[in-house]
């Protein structure tokens, strides 16, 4: 059983796998994990259900209470990803990068003040960049249990930045069904007003892989990536590097320059399975 809650702070947890042979590892194998580790129990006590809109669902069975708890879970070729957070809404998203066209599907799904910001960046991250916007976007879907409907790819997001990938405050004001209210949002890319309790930020992770990761909460709240199967990153917090170790996958030098390997080398691959070009081609 695993101890890595910390007790009484509000924390979100990732386990990122990879499996044999460009196979991710099963993601009910990582969700009993996160179930064991967060609730006290064993794996074999850990029930993986989904619920009526698909979401996935770790549950407790027996007599008294349900206990539940929520998770989210997000796939890309070979890799799947799992945040659980015992104190509320958690959302994420992976994706890896690769070369796209940014400035084109930007001005077409993204809001114009992100479209604008996108096309002012370094020509070489501007793919990074681009994945950073997106995954934010579908991690918020996630933790608010909308997805992308309703507009949800205008909505804006705080803008990435090369720091410590901290969660940050979602610009805009919001109403109570988390819709954005248009007249708050008419100042372009700026720091929340409304917005506070719905938060988004990019944790260190490695090998080309841009993940992100939200939740609703009134306070800020520290992401804990956890590695399962290949290892990417060890219990490394938000913020935090171990002793002696580069954090590869950073969202500084080491990090770009491993996005910008990924993007070489793909160039000359097949098409990943990706979320995606699911939504592009459903145009």
């Amino acid at each position: 059983m695993s101890q890595l809650p910390v007790p009484g702070r509000d924390t979100a947890y990732v386990w990122i796998g990879r499996g044999v042979g460009g196979r991710p590892l099963p993601a009910g194998r990582l969700l009993r994990r996160a179930g064991a580790a967060l609730l006290g129990r064993t794996e074999a006590e850990i029930v993986v259900e989904h619920g009526r809109d698909g979401r996935p669902l770790v549950t407790v069975p027996g007599a008294g209470a349900r206990v539940e708890l929520p998770v989210s879970v997000s796939r890309a070729d070979g890799v799947v990803a799992v945040a659980a957070r015992a104190a509320g809404p958690v959302g994420i998203d992976v994706e890896w990068c690769r070369p796209l066209p940014a400035l084109a599907l930007a001005g077409r799904w993204f809001a114009p003040a992100e479209a604008a910001w996108l096309a002012g960046r370094d020509a070489d991250g501007r793919a990074r960049d681009f994945l950073r916007l997106w995954t934010a976007k579908e991690a918020v879907g996630k933790a608010l249990g909308t997805g992308l409907r309703g507009g949800g790819l205008r909505r804006l997001m705080p803008v990435p930045d090369d720091l410590d990938g901290a969660l940050r405050s979602v610009p805009g004001a919001f109403d109570s069904a988390w819709r954005p209210v248009p007249e708050a949002l008419d100042g372009g890319l700026r720091s929340a007003s409304g917005g506070g309790r719905l938060r988004v930020g990019h944790p260190r992770v490695g090998g080309g892989l841009v993940l992100a990761v939200a939740v609703v909460a009134d306070e800020a709240v520290p992401v804990h990536v956890v590695s399962v199967g290949a290892v990417l990153v060890q219990a490394v917090p938000v913020g935090a590097a171990r002793a002696g170790t580069v954090p590869v996958g950073s969202d500084g030098a080491v990090g770009a320059a491993r996005c910008s390997a990924h993007v070489a080398a793909a160039r000359s691959a097949s098409v990943e399975r990706t979320s995606l070009p699911v939504v592009v081609r459903g145009s």
